[in-house]
């Protein structure tokens, strides 16, 4: 059992990756369309699904989704719901992965096949995503204590920078009062996504409490205000447009004179390849453990046994390979698509969630 502590890990790793991954992306293309006002909206989202999920959650103590609807709906059914699931979180650590093999040809090493570096992922993944829930919180908690003090000298570094420009941020901040879309919303609300990593990892929880939301809500803005507007602030209102990920080229813009290594590119992207393989690792973990709850036996209450494992893990190494055939733009698209999709989703679990703890409420009334 692990303390609630770890719950902040699990919000933390999915609002860090995305710094550099669709979010903001998809923020800079609604910049003059209500950008800013998905920010405050998003806020307002994300805290509260967060609270909801967590007080949905805590009706079923120590138990994970697949326990929650097997034992609580028919097999075809719970079937069915744990297959919807584990389709948005392999996809989620799909486009981690696929991004960041892009991101290492494009500006570390343009020689070396796409699909070697993706092998060279898929087997740190792969044999991860095997351990115990336990092990990967505590591997979780170790990897972002060690990173967050390199993120914050990146921000500090930028920030202080004197080629930032604060009239290109100034500029973007009078479209405050432009009424956003649907896909600004929904995308802005992705910072906040990792408490839905709760539907699995909630089975190693004792007593999960979380009091402080507004905590999470304060640095859910902070990290939406920075990854969107420090971008801005060095390729300027209209040429951002032009970087397919605007981090990466904001950190080989800055240099430091007081390391080894000049270029802060280099320690950005290592620094964000621990984070994206950690944050696949999570992901694929709930993926993994929802398909085998579609296996656990109905009668005998048992789970499949290990072995089953390696013939889920090798389908989805497989489905990886294979989407390294997609172009920029189809992964653009299936980023941003995916962004839209899981919004809807997370709406659906947390519905289903206090649905589910009524259903069972109203049996025992019967009885």
């Amino acid at each position: 059992m692990v303390k609630s502590k770890y719950f902040y890990y699990l919000f933390l790793i999915n609002a860090l990756i995305n710094i550099i991954n669709f979010v903001p992306r998809g923020l800079i293309s609604h910049r003059f369309s209500g950008a800013m006002m998905s920010v405050l909206i998003a806020v307002l989202i994300g805290t509260l699904f967060i609270y909801l999920f967590v007080k949905g959650m805590s009706k079923f103590p120590q138990k994970g989704l697949p326990e929650i609807l097997n034992e609580n709906y028919p097999r075809i059914i719970s079937s069915l719901m744990l297959l919807g699931h584990v389709v948005l979180w392999y996809t989620a650590g799909l486009i981690t992965l696929l991004s960041f093999v892009d991101v290492s040809l494009r500006y570390i090493s343009s020689d070396v096949p796409s699909y070697i570096i993706m092998i060279g992922f898929l087997v740190v993944v792969c044999l991860s995503i095997r351990l115990t829930s336990e092990s990967i919180m505590y591997a979780l908690e170790v990897l972002i204590v060690l990173n967050i003090p390199l993120i914050i000298y990146f921000l500090l570094k930028g920030l202080l920078n004197p080629y930032f420009s604060w009239d290109a941020v100034m500029q973007i901040v009078t479209y405050s009062w432009t009424m956003p879309s649907y896909e600004s919303i929904a995308q802005a609300t992705f910072i906040f996504s990792g408490y839905i990593n709760l539907a699995l990892f909630n089975r190693v929880f004792k007593n999960l409490k979380v009091r402080h939301f507004w905590l999470i809500g304060v640095m859910g803005f902070l990290i939406l205000l920075i990854s969107f507007l420090v971008p801005i602030g060095y390729q300027g209102t209209v040429g951002i447009e032009r970087h397919v990920y605007p981090w990466f080229t904001t950190a080989d813009a800055l240099r430091t004179k007081t390391f080894i290594v000049e270029r802060v590119l280099f320690m950005f992207y290592f620094t964000y390849l621990t984070l994206s393989l950690v944050s696949t690792i999570v992901h694929w973990h709930v993926a993994l453990e929802f398909t085998k709850g579609i296996f656990v036996s109905k009668k005998q209450r048992t789970s499949p046994k290990r072995s089953i494992e390696w013939w889920i893990i090798i389908p989805f190494s497989i489905l990886a390979l294979l989407g390294l055939k997609m172009g920029q733009f189809t992964l653009d698209h299936l980023g941003l698509m995916y962004l839209d999709v899981r919004f809807v989703g997370e709406m659906f679990m947390i519905l289903s969630v206090y649905f589910t703890y009524w259903l069972k409420r109203r049996r025992r009334r019967k009885t």
